[in-house]
C-alpha cells in the first residue's frame, strides 16, 4: 500500500463551485477525490479544467440533482461499475465504483429522504439496504475496498449539534441509524469515529441561522474502511476552511490519510 489522502466532497453544484473545488485542490492536493451533489449532465462536467489540475476523472451526472464523480492525481480512475446492483435502471445518479490508485473506491450519494414519512424516505431506505447489499460482498473480498460519499445519516447524537430540532428529519430517524448501523456491523470501519471516538466532528453546516458561524453542524460525510483497508488508516479529519469561502457548499471536504504500513492492532 502506498500513502494516499482519499477525501469525500459534496459540492452542492459542480459548475457554481468549479473555483472553490480548483483551489481546494490545489491547496490540499488529495490523491482522490469523490465528489457528489454535481447537480450537472455530463456533457456539463468540467473534465477538461480537472485535467489541467492534475486530475483524471469519472463522472456519473444528472441535469439540476444529484450527480456523483471520482477522481484521481496524476490517474485516471479505471471504471467497474455506474450503479448498485439492481439499480442500473434508477433515474437518479447515485453511486460510481471504480479502482483508484490500488484502491477500489465506492462514491456514494445516499438518498436524503425528506419529507418522511413518505416515498421519499421509503426509496432512501430501499436504496440503503441495496449498497448494504453490496457492502457486505465487498467487505472481505480480499482486496483494499472504500466507500466514501455523503450517507445523508447523523450516525448518534455525538454527531450533531444538537438533535433536538431535528428529531423529525430523515437523517436522524431510527431506521436511517440502523441501516448505518447494520452497515458497519459488516466489518466496515468509520474512519473520523475510529479516530476521534469521542470528539464532535461536523462536515455539514447548513445555510440557515448562522450554523456556521456557530458551529452548530452534523456529521453527514463519512469514509468507510473495509478489513483489508482500514489497519492503513494513519489520519482522517474535515478541511474546514473550505466551508468558510465565498460561494461556499453547505458541506466540507473530509479525507483520510493511509499510510504504507499496516498499525498493530
Amino acid at each position: 500500500m502506498k500513502a494516499l489522502k482519499i477525501a469525500t466532497f459534496n459540492l452542492n453544484g459542480i459548475r457554481a463551485r468549479l473555483p472553490n473545488l480548483l483551489a481546494w485542490l490545489a491547496r490540499e492536493r488529495p490523491d482522490i477525490v469523490c465528489l457528489q451533489e454535481l447537480k450537472a449532465a455530463d456533457r456539463d462536467f468540467p473534465a477538461a479544467a480537472l485535467e489541467q489540475a492534475g486530475y483524471g476523472s469519472l463522472h456519473l451526472g444528472q441535469a439540476s440533482w444529484n450527480g456523483v464523480a471520482i477522481l484521481a492525481r496524476g490517474a485516471q480512475p479505471l471504471e467497474i461499475r455506474r450503479a448498485l446492483p439492481g439499480t442500473e435502471d434508477d433515474p437518479q445518479s447515485r453511486y460510481l465504483e471504480a479502482a483508484v490508485h490500488g484502491v477500489l473506491v465506492g462514491c456514494l450519494y445516499l438518498p436524503n429522504g425528506n419529507p418522511q414519512p413518505g416515498p421519499k424516505f421509503a426509496y432512501k431506505l430501499a436504496w440503503f439496504e441495496r449498497l448494504i447489499a453490496h457492502a457486505a460482498t465487498l467487505c472481505d473480498n480480499g482486496h483494499p475496498v472504500l466507500l466514501a460519499g455523503d450517507y445523508n445519516v447523523v450516525p448518534t447524537d455525538l454527531d450533531i449539534y444538537d438533535p433536538r430540532s431535528w428529531l423529525k428529519d430523515a437523517l436522524l430517524q431510527p431506521q436511517s441509524r440502523d441501516c448505518y448501523r447494520r452497515l458497519l456491523e459488516l466489518g466496515w470501519t468509520d474512519a473520523l469515529r475510529a479516530l476521534y471516538p469521542q470528539e464532535r466532528v461536523y462536515t455539514f453546516w447548513d445555510y440557515f441561522r448562522q450554523h456556521w458561524p456557530r458551529n452548530s453542524g452534523l456529521r453527514i460525510d463519512h469514509l468507510l474502511l473495509n478489513r483489508e483497508l482500514a489497519p492503513y488508516l494513519k489520519q482522517a479529519g474535515v478541511d474546514a476552511w473550505v466551508r468558510n469561502e465565498p460561494h461556499a457548499s453547505d458541506h466540507a471536504p473530509t479525507w483520510i490519510e493511509l499510510g504504507t504500513r499496516r498499525r498493530r492492532r
